[in-house]
């Protein structure tokens, strides 16, 4: 029984993330890959490999599951990545480096696929931690960044201008009326004025292990913020590792997000007070109690407003800066085939690519 109201509830019983563990063995069945899944482990080795194989007489039948065996490999490195595929060392691969994406494109066992969702990617503060503690530092910090020279030149045109809050343009609620935060270097001068400040030295720790190009992008970050008094030393961080030793634990760096299928989904797991998740701790009285009224409202226009006003005051206040949202645009061998449609609520087919796709 759920102690308040969820009118998202049953979106909620599809995240990944929940997963049937055999009772009291919780920790050993992740150690060991142990879950129900169409393939049974044969070896896992966590945020290294995964080998798995088809269980013969799995629940699904012959609806799902085409291959005998998958292989899943963490290859953090974007060109290591990208080459894995050209020389079929792999089949699929996620996540690909538009500055090299024309060599994909002019291999003829290769082929692109690309999905428009609510992937974002961010720069979120600690709010707890000066000088992100302070408003006016942090809204200065928004204005200081060129939202569409970052699209242009990081995503290469794939994705859209965000506007410092998680809600994609795939979102039911999304406010796509909300005023456009632009890059405005007086606007930022007059922020840290109000902060109390002429000029401002902060760290910005990045990896391309957080999104590809995030390093160029908060190199890019640096050198808009010039303008506004603002020096950005962008600290290289090492991709292996990234997300137990930065993400979380330094005061600012670059991240990704998928996006949820639901606006209480998405606000619930990164913004909601106390969630483990919640990687700027940044609070305010109104978003949260906003937050508890919009779970449990049944009436769609009602919902619409509260979400749309979370939104609002968010991306006037939040300590995260979504700068865009990225397509997800993956890559695999034409040896592979797959159906008319492709999820994009994650990325690789909704993360389904090893249940849905096929040998052609």
């Amino acid at each position: 029984m759920l102690a308040a109201g969820n009118a998202d509830f049953p979106y909620l019983m599809s995240d990944y993330h929940i997963l049937m563990y055999p009772a009291g063995q919780i920790e050993e069945a992740i150690a060991k890959g142990i879950g129900t899944g169409l393939y049974q482990v044969t070896s896992f080795d966590p945020g290294v490999r995964f080998l798995g194989k088809r269980y013969k007489e799995h629940y699904k039948g012959n609806s799902a599951g085409f291959f005998d065996e998958i292989e899943a490999i963490a290859i953090n490195d974007s060109s290591a990545r990208m080459n894995a595929l050209m020389t079929n060392q792999v089949d699929s691969i996620n996540r690909i480096d538009f500055k090299t994406e024309t060599l994909l494109k002019s291999n003829p066992n290769i082929k692109i696929f690309e999905v428009t969702g609510n992937q974002h990617f961010t720069f979120p503060m600690q709010a707890t931690i000066a000088p992100f503690n302070d408003v006016n530092v942090r809204k200065a910090l928004k204005y200081g960044i060129n939202r569409k020279e970052m699209v242009a030149k990081i995503l290469q045109g794939h994705g859209a201008v965000g506007n410092d809050h998680p809600i994609g343009p795939a979102n039911q609620y999304y406010h796509s009326d909300l005023e456009q935060l632009s890059y405005d270097p007086d606007k930022a001068k007059f922020h840290l004025k109000k902060a109390g400040l002429s000029n401002l030295s902060v760290d910005l720790s990045a990896a391309d292990a957080a999104f590809p190009g995030a390093v160029d992008a908060a190199q890019l970050y640096q050198a808009s913020a010039k303008a506004a008094g603002i020096s950005i030393n962008v600290v290289q961080e090492a991709a292996d590792g990234y997300w137990s030793n930065v993400w979380l634990k330094k005061p600012w760096c670059a991240c990704y997000w998928s996006g949820r299928a639901t606006e209480d989904w998405m606000f619930s797991t990164a913004n909601e007070d106390g969630v483990p998740w919640n990687d700027t701790k940044w609070s305010n009285e109104r978003f949260q109690k906003l937050l508890h009224l919009g779970r449990a409202e049944l009436d769609g226009d009602k919902r619409r407003v509260i979400y749309q006003d979370m939104q609002s005051i968010m991306s006037s206040e939040g300590g995260t800066i979504v700068p865009m949202y990225a397509n997800y645009v993956d890559a695999a061998s034409t040896k592979l085939a797959h159906g008319p449609d492709i999820g994009n609520l994650w990325q690789m087919d909704g993360s389904r690519i090893a249940e849905r796709w096929w040998f052609a």
